[in-house]
């Protein structure tokens, strides 16, 4: 993209206020015909607009003014940016290497196989494929799917995890959570819950809820063998 002078009439404004240059040169450097530079310095036109100056913007250098004003056919130059800033963008399919096209399918797998909540531009925009290959693989009908094996596009190279989390937020977007699709008795119990219904099997409780002790005694001495029946065990031959 070629580099353009900003605020070309007020930038003529102030080369005519400010300098000896010509009306063909401030023309030629403003991109304005010689009568319209003409018509600002006779004060007919670009009345209100305030000059700015382009040394102070980058734009032109004191050099390149002397230049001009000692040469009448020397024609100024833009100056280069010093800051050099990056062209937006287009939006469009996202562009795979060569080199990566082959794992496309595995990561497509991948994709359909973990998160069915993606859609399929989504996948689209994730690993740069079309809608038709997308299906295909889901349907089990690529030409390829008894060698295909998921494998996650971010290890592979294909999209950033922050494209990814980004595309699987948008998705999930007014969706249950995934975990409310089991049922109650299929869910793990919390450690609490463990806790306390080990505590409700090991310790026996009273009548009004609270521990009772002689039931404990009672079964820690049932549980104990005398020093008798251990010493009767070892003086049996093996």
């Amino acid at each position: 993209m070629a580099q353009q002078l900003l605020m070309p009439k007020a930038t003529a404004v102030w080369l005519v206020d400010n300098t000896s240059l010509s009306f063909e040169q401030v023309a030629d450097f403003c991109t304005l015909h010689p009568l319209e530079v003409k018509a600002i310095a006779d004060g007919e036109s670009a009345q209100g607009i305030k000059g700015m100056d382009p040394i102070m913007t980058g734009q032109l250098t004191r050099e390149e003014i002397d230049k001009g004003e000692k040469d009448e056919k020397h024609r100024l130059k833009l100056s280069l940016p010093k800051v050099r800033v990056p062209e937006a963008k287009r939006k469009g399919p996202r562009y795979t290497p060569v080199s990566k096209r082959q794992d496309r399918p595995n990561a497509i797998l991948w994709l359909v196989r973990n998160h069915p909540e993606l859609k399929d531009p989504a996948i689209s925009r994730l690993v740069g494929t079309t809608k038709n290959t997308i299906a295909q693989i889901r349907d089990r009908q690529h030409w390829n799917s008894a060698n295909l094996a998921p494998m996650d596009p971010v290890t592979l190279g294909l999209c950033s995890q922050i494209d990814l989390d980004m595309e699987i937020e948008k998705a999930s977007r007014g969706l249950p959570p995934r975990h409310e699709d089991y049922e109650e008795e299929e869910r793990l119990l919390s450690a609490a819950q463990t806790q306390n219904y080990r505590g409700r099997e090991a310790a026996p409780a009273a009548e009004d809820g609270e521990l009772d002790a002689a039931a404990v005694f009672a079964k820690l001495t049932s549980m104990k063998r005398t020093q008798a029946e251990v010493d009767a065990d070892e003086d049996e031959p093996g």
